[in-house]
């Protein structure tokens, strides 16, 4: 359960710290200042987190104070130099265009002439006389390094998911719905977490290899692969475990869990900066594909942070190399129709300077 004495959130630290390399971008860029307006990126520089309908934004001059606008004005997390409230409703109604109208505090500060970076399109109209910079991808760059906070925010999110598994583990059995087995582990995630989560992942089909949960039971026989992501304040923690629903996998099942299994350890021994993440996709592919005539088609894993996908991408379409900092998925699988679904292994992890820690600790075993 959330301890209420240990609240989830970025620390000051991480905040000042992340908020110092972006006015570094800055002035690498010959930009005057920062918009920010993705909520996940307020939360990233400010630790400032409300419902995803709302409109955060931030400030962030070259060589200025940070302000930021919110939805309640000053409050002793936030990690700001200014917090200003602007109004999202009138006496409990949402106004229209929240974006417009947390903009509207800072227009007079922002004034006319400046190259202004910004994460994502700005109303432009707003910012008449004002050279407006795309800043996604130097904001894309700098999130990829995960300071210690941000590891301890998907730590955090990986227990939540941890919590569902060992729910769901308990509750499966022939004659259950996939719509039952989602609601029932949604719910102890939730309970794990302490409060609301963001999206509840991808896979809950059974005899399937992945799709949205079904008004429709579980039958003996089949593997139901549970690729589960809960969302901590934009942090995302994506783990699969695969579950016999019926606690009796035949011998196929169990010689393709035994080859996942084997598969998933060999990828962890070749972890560490440098490593090339196209060939480790390459050397699973080759030992997993087309075994017994059973198929991987997928990527092998993905970056984690403030998108459920990001930076490094373990796939023959990228050539991205480890880099310390790296958070991370690895999900070896191999599907057929004999094995009624297949079988899909995820953990998380982080590259640190000498190699990488699992961050993911929920047994494999079906």
């Amino acid at each position: 359960m959330f301890d209420p004495e240990n609240p989830i959130g970025l620390t000051e630290h991480g905040c000042r710290a992340r908020q110092q390399r972006l006015r570094d971008r800055l002035a690498a860029l010959n930009l005057d200042a920062a918009l920010i307006t993705e909520p996940p990126h307020v939360m990233y520089l400010t630790n400032n987190w409300g419902r995803v309908l709302l409109a955060p934004t931030v400030y962030l001059p070259a060589d200025g104070p940070v302000v930021l606008v919110n939805h309640t004005g000053p409050a002793d997390h936030l990690v700001a130099d200014e917090v200003i409230a602007y109004e999202t409703d009138h006496i409990g109604t949402l106004v229209d265009d929240q974006p417009t109208h947390a903009l509207d505090p800072l227009l007079k500060r922002i004034g006319r002439g400046r190259r202004i970076g910004c994460d994502r399109p700005s109303r432009s109209w707003l910012l008449d006389g004002n050279e407006i910079v795309d800043l996604v991808e130097t904001v894309y760059k700098l999130r990829r390094r995960k300071d210690a906070d941000e590891v301890e925010m998907l730590r955090h999110a990986v227990h939540g998911v941890e919590a569902a598994f060992a729910a769901g583990r308990e509750f499966i059995e022939p004659g259950v719905t996939e719509v039952q087995i989602y609601a029932h582990m949604m719910a102890a995630a939730i309970n794990r977490v302490g409060e609301p989560i963001g999206e509840f992942g991808n896979d809950f089909q059974a005899g399937s290899p992945g799709g949205p949960p079904r008004n429709r039971p579980v039958q003996a026989g089949q593997l139901m692969p549970l690729d589960i992501g809960v969302v901590v304040r934009s942090y995302c923690a994506d783990l699969c475990r695969t579950f016999s629903v019926d606690r009796n996998p035949t011998d196929a099942q169990c010689k393709a869990h035994e080859l996942v299994a084997a598969a998933l350890s060999h990828a962890e021994s070749r972890l560490k900066p440098g490593t090339s993440c196209k060939g480790l996709f390459e050397e699973v592919h080759a030992m997993l594909n087309g075994q017994s005539g059973w198929s991987f088609f997928h990527h092998l894993g993905h970056g984690i942070g403030l998108f459920p996908h990001e930076r490094p991408r373990i796939n023959s379409n990228w050539n991205d190399t480890f880099e310390v900092g790296d958070t991370f998925t690895l999900e070896p699988g191999i599907y057929h129709e004999d094995l009624q679904a297949g079988i899909r292994i995820e953990h998380n992890y982080v590259i640190t300077e000498t190699g990488f820690e699992r961050l993911s600790s929920y047994p494999i075993d079906l």
